[in-house]
């Protein structure tokens, strides 16, 4: 059965959007289909998987769409695109930012606040059964985008960077997450949170996590962690490198990335399916 997952965290900047592209590639590397949909309108993970299919396969992508025309035409099939074996992109543009316009007149009772966070969830309804992984990446705000993720998923995943700003980002994002069961009684889960180091070895980053692991359960924590790595920084520039592709070139440290993220998926695949 297909799995719908957000990424999501209130604070910017934590590895939220690298993260939710570097396990659905390693996913779909591992034999799953997966969909990636990116609901910020700021587009980063659509810029990052239209980078790294133009390296992998020397191949510009170019849109006859965009997404609100296909949210508007009640079909957002038409807009998916495949990245690579078993990836595919729910691509972003910066019409997106019309979205919550649309809503409001789509629903524009005052007290239609429900439907237009479900609706996004009635589109992917659609499609979700083509995937065996959905992974939503969000904008960190309190925003319809937001909800539409959460409102459609199983469940969620906090990316924890190890600093303040972004513990207290996880912690308002989390009281959210109550508030959305609560008012709309939405059906997910936190299957865990993924921590992800400002700095190797620091002490300020040890502090954090010793915070985070008394604040919210050390089993909520996922046991392996995100390390700072230069090169991981660069496949925002560059694209994602694959060391199993021979077509691409690679060294030890893109290879150290493809392992960390190895053993990062395998227990995601562990957290968001053992309810099962």
């Amino acid at each position: 059965m297909v799995k719908v997952i957000t990424f999501g965290n209130f604070k910017g900047g934590t590895g939220k959007t690298t993260n939710s592209c570097m396990i659905s590639y390693r996913l779909a590397k591992q034999g799953y289909k997966v969909l990636l949909a990116d609901l910020d309108p700021q587009a980063n993970a659509t810029a990052l998987y239209l980078k790294t299919k133009q390296v992998q396969n020397n191949e510009v992508v170019k849109f006859d769409n965009t997404l609100m025309n296909a949210i508007s035409n009640d079909d957002i099939s038409t807009i998916v695109t495949k990245i690579r074996d078993n990836l595919y992109l729910l691509p972003s543009f910066a019409d997106f930012t019309s979205y919550p316009i649309f809503l409001e007149k789509k629903y524009p009772n005052t007290d239609d606040q429900y439907k237009r966070a479900k609706h996004f969830s009635t589109l992917l309804n659609k499609i979700k059964n083509d995937y065996d992984y959905i992974i939503i990446d969000t904008p960190p705000t309190v925003s319809v985008y937001t909800d539409s993720a959460l409102m459609a998923s199983d469940s969620v995943i906090i990316v924890l960077q190890t600093q303040e700003r972004s513990y207290v980002g996880a912690e308002a994002f989390i009281s959210y997450l109550q508030e959305l069961v609560t008012n709309y009684d939405a059906d997910f889960r936190i299957a865990g949170i993924l921590p992800v180091l400002l700095k190797n070895n620091s002490q300020v980053d040890q502090s954090i996590l010793e915070q985070a692991e008394a604040e919210f359960d050390k089993d909520n924590l996922f046991d392996n962690v995100v390390k700072n790595m230069e090169r991981l920084k660069r496949y925002d520039i560059i694209g994602i490198v694959d060391p199993d592709l021979k077509t691409q070139k690679h060294d030890m440290h893109d290879m150290r990335v493809d392992a960390l993220y190895k053993k990062i998926t395998n227990e995601f695949v562990e957290r968001v399916g053992k309810d099962e």
